[in-house]
């Protein structure tokens, strides 16, 4: 039977308390064992009853003393040798080397120290994590940085020919602007993402959804006209209380992936309804949709599972959809299949 955290504290109290109680016992029970075959020793050599009774506490004073010390010395010499581990452990992960634990010289946990051994190892592999995430998100970030600004130093260094042609110094600057506007969005979503991490408060106030949500599409007009793709919304009139701004950004990222990943004269759905209490946003298109390692990976920071439109984007969509989503104590859902396109129903 697994007991819970306040009963195994009790439970650990409990042993402790015993555990002390027949120590104390033991000890009291010894002393006066001495004392008595001392007093009958001194009765038998004949002293009087004020000598044996200041005989007595004179001896119980003492022993109670050195039974104190030698209790106080014994314990305190444990705690200090598993403290000074603790502090052994703690310099060397100061030091930089995430991987030391403290030793553990039990199979179950059952004082106070032992349980602390098992929480400071846990407290070391939750920092060796979050250590490994930093290192593989600079890594990322590097990585990703470094793609829009090999294509920049490659066009700019183009555009310095003398003898360029007009087309193609005005095809140069294009693509050039496009690298310049990938590396833009790159840095602003990483930016985005670094402050939802650490934001931790939503602010929320009473806005119309089904506004909110139409109004991102109609930002999207443009690019919806040049690949000619069918729109059918379907949207319920529904007011929200939630952080408006954060929202804004599921639905942007989401649309422009619908829109990114729908080929020319595809389809888009947007569904906004009430059930059960529940708000309810599906938006489906018939694109490429994704293979199962895709799904089961989509929302993990710079993952692109579809390496034909790389360049038109940073993993970095439905990364920031997800923390969004987690903030905002909702619930996001994909269904996708290849060839046959991807439904995104978030739940809030």
């Amino acid at each position: 039977m697994k007991l819970n955290p306040k009963e195994k504290a009790f439970a650990s109290k409990l042993r402790n308390f015993i555990t002390e109680f027949i120590s104390v016992f033991f000890i009291v029970a010894l002393n006066g064992t001495f004392l008595v075959l001392i007093l009958v020793h001194l009765i038998d050599k004949g002293f009087g009853k004020s000598a044996l009774a200041l005989f007595g506490v004179l001896y119980l004073l003492l022993s109670c003393t050195i039974s104190a010390c030698l209790i106080y010395v014994v314990k305190g010499r444990v705690y200090f040798n598993k403290i000074k581990v603790f502090c052994d452990v703690a310099n060397e992960v100061a030091k930089g080397d995430f991987a030391v634990r403290a030793p553990i010289y039990f199979d179950k946990p059952k004082s106070e120290m032992d349980f602390l051994t098992v929480n400071f190892n846990k407290m070391l592999t939750e920092i060796s994590s979050l250590e490994n995430m930093r290192n593989n998100f600079i890594a990322d970030v590097s990585h990703e940085i470094k793609t829009p600004l090999s294509v920049i130093q490659g066009y700019a260094d183009l555009l310095q020919e003398k003898n360029l042609s007009p087309e193609k110094r005005a095809e140069y600057t294009h693509r050039l602007s496009l690298a310049i506007e990938a590396l833009t969005n790159l840095v602003t979503n990483i930016l985005k993402l670094n402050k939802i991490e650490n934001q931790g408060i939503v602010q929320k106030e009473a806005f119309s959804l089904d506004e909110q949500i139409r109004c991102c599409i109609l930002a999207f007009e443009e690019k919806i006209e040049e690949k000619k793709l069918q729109l059918n919304v379907e949207l319920e009139e529904i007011t929200i209380t939630s952080d408006k701004s954060l929202l804004e950004i599921v639905w942007n990222n989401i649309i422009s992936n619908a829109i990114k990943y729908t080929d020319f004269n595809g389809k888009i759905d947007v569904e906004l309804k009430s059930e059960n209490g529940k708000t309810i946003v599906k938006i489906r298109d018939n694109g490429c949709g994704m293979s199962k390692e895709t799904l089961s990976r989509c929302f993990e920071k710079f993952y692109q599972g579809d390496t034909s439109h790389s360049q038109e984007g940073n993993g970095l969509g439905l990364a920031l959809v997800k923390q969004v989503i987690n903030l905002l104590d909702s619930e996001i859902k994909i269904d996708s299949s290849l060839q046959k396109g991807t439904q995104i129903s978030v739940i809030i």
